[in-house]
Formats: structure tokens, C-alpha cells, sequence
């Protein structure tokens, strides 16, 4: 079964940063499109950020400017760096295939509060 690992999660105060991670196979994380999804209490998961294999982002208009999707394909790993936190940012985040996803990992929780 694939597996999509998410690290990096935690509790931070607004205006804060987090990176979190995202690793796979080599297989899964060479060949597709990646994405981070975030899902907070009571709404749909959503995607906030994707990357394709060549490195080409694309980002939802509410985290522009403040997310950063990254790439290290020797590493087989993925990142979110996120900047200037917001309490809207709570939710969890997770990573798979920006189309047609893989089964969901468990996620990793980002909770921004004072």
C-alpha cells in the first residue's frame, strides 16, 4: 500500500512559520504531480498548494504569498514552508497526487492560536 508521510505539524502563535514535510516512494514521488491539502474542522479538504515534477507551483489564492511548495527529488521528500500563520491556517494539512489521490495519510495537525 502507498504511504504519504506528513511531519512537521504543531502549535504556533499568530504570525508564526512551520515547514512541514511530505515523503513517499520514490516511485510515487518521481512520476506524479504533488500536492498539500489542508482540512479544518467542519469543511472539505481543499488544495492549497501543488508542484509538478518539473518543480512548476501553483498555489490557492488565500495562502499566496505566504506558502512555499518545494521539491527534493534525492530526498523523495516534499515541503510546505508556511509564513505569517494565521488562526484561518488551523487544520490538517496532508500531501498526495494533485489529481486522482493516493489513500490519505494521517495528516499532520497545524493549530494557530494565541
Amino acid at each position: 500500500q502507498v504511504q504519504l508521510v506528513e511531519s512537521g505539524g504543531g502549535l504556533v502563535q499568530p504570525g508564526g512559520s512551520l515547514r512541514l514535510s511530505c515523503t513517499t516512494s520514490r516511485f510515487i514521488f518521481s512520476i506524479n504531480n504533488l500536492a498539500w491539502y489542508r482540512q479544518a474542522p467542519g469543511k472539505e479538504r481543499e488544495l492549497v498548494a501543488s508542484i509538478s515534477v518539473g518543480g512548476r507551483t501553483n498555489y490557492a489564492d488565500s495562502v499566496k504569498g505566504r506558502f512555499t511548495i518545494s521539491r527534493d527529488n534525492a530526498k523523495n521528500t516534499m515541503y510546505l514552508q508556511i509564513n505569517s500563520l494565521k488562526p484561518e491556517d488551523t487544520a490538517v494539512y496532508y500531501c498526495n497526487r494533485d489529481q486522482f489521490p493516493l489513500s490519505w495519510g494521517q495528516g499532520t495537525q497545524v493549530t494557530v492560536s494565541s
